[in-house]
């Protein structure tokens, strides 16, 4: 039985205005709360929001935040892009006030079981899948969290058959109390994301989170090829593994190109690797997880087969956008750090053409060097981390400047020969030119549709005049 809370009237304080925020104000006016929201943006810059809260009854106050407004709540819930140690939030918290992120407000109202997937890369690729394939299986399943859908906007269609998928960042890990999902699945963990955490122990830690408040009869379905992981190991969950390069003694591993899942002894064949259309080795990993969370989730192995058979990726994650004069090009603005990047071109033979840059996330570039001098005809930068990207390739590919996403894609196909792709993996995050990674990945696709066109345009002049 999951903790409840009686919102009614209680004092709660929404920091931040993204969608999580606006979400979570909504929710809490709705069960009874009286609710302040707050955001650092003016009201010119909320201007429907602001309009549609106060209809509400929510309170605002916008263009900065007030330090005695924290200390007067009885709750304080974050949005995942306000800093964790916010210095409103630290007095907030010395003064005994709960801060909690959104997960843990929904969590607390969610009815059924809870798939909670985490990782520094691939966790809306899986999660997608996972969705699918218990969808496949004809069970009822309800999908949000990090990937678009906040879980507090899930409650009111949740029953206690339904299954919930959610993509879980560090982020809104940072900030739970009891949050504890049924099944919870670490994909990877490289560094990503220090330009918020100090270090990358404490982004571990903070993934780590996940498995916290699990009981004995909980899963943690980890991966057994991630050093990373297997030295940080939770203690408590019945811990299931998966593996693309052994047999585990229980989870989901390869062997000749067939996905077994295996447990107390017995195996039992899931689906065939070539059946899946994702691209690269790290997809294998994210297929392997995918169906040991269906299939523990109580999906059974004719679905997963169809499931796998049948799931056609996710939007800005090494998708395919079009051919033009025998070039083809490749959304991935999902890379929003190096190690996504580096999966990225390993996924393609080459020769390619990598768009790289955007905000500097603190990572090094480094590991992009070899690979890009072994599969990359050049590199182009875009964004403010262009410099730095730049010293850190130094000389291992031909790189270009192109500031701008319009001009890079020029830059390629000026450069591309008939038979290379141009991959659009930033290594960055998007936020210095765009609103974030989707609207980056739109505009390039736009870019592409612009090219395909003019292409035709000129084709079918080409062939008037003959």
């Amino acid at each position: 039985m999951r903790p409840g809370i009686d919102l009614a009237g209680k004092r709660v304080l929404v920091v931040g205005l993204a969608r999580t925020g606006i979400v979570t104000a909504l929710f809490s006016a709705g069960y009874g709360a009286t609710v302040t929201a707050t955001d650092e943006r003016p009201e010119t810059e909320l201007h429907e929001t602001a309009a549609k809260l106060r209809a509400a009854g929510v309170t605002l106050e916008l263009g900065g935040h007030r330090a005695e407004s924290f200390l007067k709540q009885d709750l304080i819930v974050v949005s995942p892009g306000v800093p964790a140690k916010l210095p409103e939030l630290e007095l907030a918290r010395a003064r005994g006030i709960p801060v909690w992120s959104e997960i843990e407000l929904a969590w607390r109202f969610l009815r059924g079981k809870l798939i909670a997937i985490t990782g520094s890369n691939g966790k809306t690729t899986t999660t997608s899948l996972v969705a699918h394939i218990l969808q496949a299986a004809g069970i009822p399943t309800l999908i949000g969290g990090n990937i678009g859908t906040p879980l507090l906007a899930l409650v009111e269609n949740s029953m206690d058959t339904t299954v919930t998928v959610a993509e879980i960042s560090s982020f809104q890990l940072e900030t739970i109390e009891k949050f504890r999902p049924e099944i919870g699945v670490l994909l990877n963990l490289t560094p990503d994301h220090l330009d918020r955490h100090a270090t990358f122990d404490e982004y571990a830690q903070a993934k780590m989170r996940m498995f916290e408040n699990q009981l004995e009869r909980d899963i943690a379905i980890l991966n057994a090829d991630d050093p990373e992981i297997t030295k940080r190991m939770p203690t408590k969950p019945h811990i299931f593994w998966f593996s693309r390069q052994k047999r585990v003694a229980a989870g989901a591993f390869l062997r000749d190109e067939q996905i077994f899942f295996r447990n107390e002894g017995s195996e039992v064949a899931l689906a065939r690797r070539d059946e899946t259309s994702l691209r690269g080795e790290h997809n294998v990993e994210n297929v392997l997880a995918a169906c040991a969370a269906a299939y523990l989730a109580g999906a059974d192995p004719a679905a997963i087969a169809s499931g796998i058979k049948t799931f056609k990726g996710v939007e800005h994650r090494l998708e395919f956008v079009a051919e033009v004069s025998g070039v083809r090009f490749y959304n991935d603005s999902k890379a929003t750090n190096v190690d996504a990047a580096v999966k990225a071109i390993e996924a393609f033979p080459g020769p390619l053409i990598v768009i790289l840059g955007g905000k500097d996330k603190g990572s090094p570039y480094t590991p992009l060097r070899e690979l890009l001098r072994e599969r990359a005809r050049m590199a182009i930068l875009i964004g403010a981390a262009a410099d730095k990207i730049a010293e850190d390739l130094g000389d291992g590919v031909p790189l270009e400047s192109a500031g701008t996403l319009d001009r890079a894609v020029n830059l390629a196909v000026q450069n591309a020969q008939p038979g290379d792709t141009v991959l659009l993996a930033p290594a960055c995050s998007s936020f210095d030119q765009f609103e974030n990674y989707e609207h980056r990945g739109r505009m390039f696709k736009e870019l592409v549709a612009s090219l395909e066109n003019q292409n035709q345009s000129a084709a079918g002049a080409s062939t008037q005049k003959g």
